[in-house]
């Protein structure tokens, strides 16, 4: 993920925020709202202002079903906690609203690109799980995430455990493709420049 994270940091520089602003290996604590604090992959802090922060997440084999809801819960919770946290004035009063963005790599292997029953003891799960891999169910994720607003945008890849640490990824799905994070990024950087 490091490749990824270099990434938007590079997008950043480029659009004119100095690197003493983009915290990625140190400082990225934010205060929450339901706890303390969080520690972000990368968080964005220019001249007083929270402009973004961003998770880089990947998971590989062989529990796909639990690590997937709980990364389900960490970024309904991450996004939660920080939302409330601005609404009450963690960042600083009559702030603009941060960006939030989520990328998630997974490993792709038959584990997690073969159909996956439900269980629906007492009531239907929403139709789009049903015969879902969990590579579909990460894109549902994503795309709920974004359609909630709990995130501005989020990028989905997957990458097989050979190609993975030669850089080889693929983005199974246009609209959650990197570069749409990157533009919806950039798109907002702009809005304060």
């Amino acid at each position: 993920m490091d490749g990824f994270c270099r990434l938007v940091e590079w997008l950043l520089l480029q659009n004119g925020l100095g690197d003493v602003s983009i915290y990625v290996r140190s400082r990225r604590e934010l205060p929450g709202y339901f706890r303390p604090t969080k520690d972000w992959d990368m968080i964005v802090v220019h001249e007083g202002y929270l402009i973004a922060a961003v998770e880089f997440k990947s998971q590989r084999g062989p529990s796909f079903g639990n690590n997937l809801n709980n990364r389900a819960e960490e970024a309904v919770g991450t996004a939660t906690d920080l939302w409330t946290a601005f609404r009450e004035g963690a960042y600083g009063k009559d702030r603009p609203r941060p960006w939030l963005g989520w990328v998630m790599l997974l490993e792709e292997c038959p584990a997690s690109m073969r159909p996956v029953a439900v269980a629906e003891p007492h009531f239907k799960v929403f139709p789009e799980f049903r015969g879902a891999t969990y590579s579909q169910r990460y894109e549902i994720l994503l795309r709920k995430l974004v359609a909630e607003k709990l995130y501005d945008s989020a990028a989905f890849l997957t990458s097989t455990e050979e190609g993975g640490p030669r850089g080889e990824f693929k983005e199974p799905a246009a609209d959650l493709a990197m570069k749409r994070l990157l533009a919806s990024l950039a798109g907002h950087r702009g809005v304060l420049t």
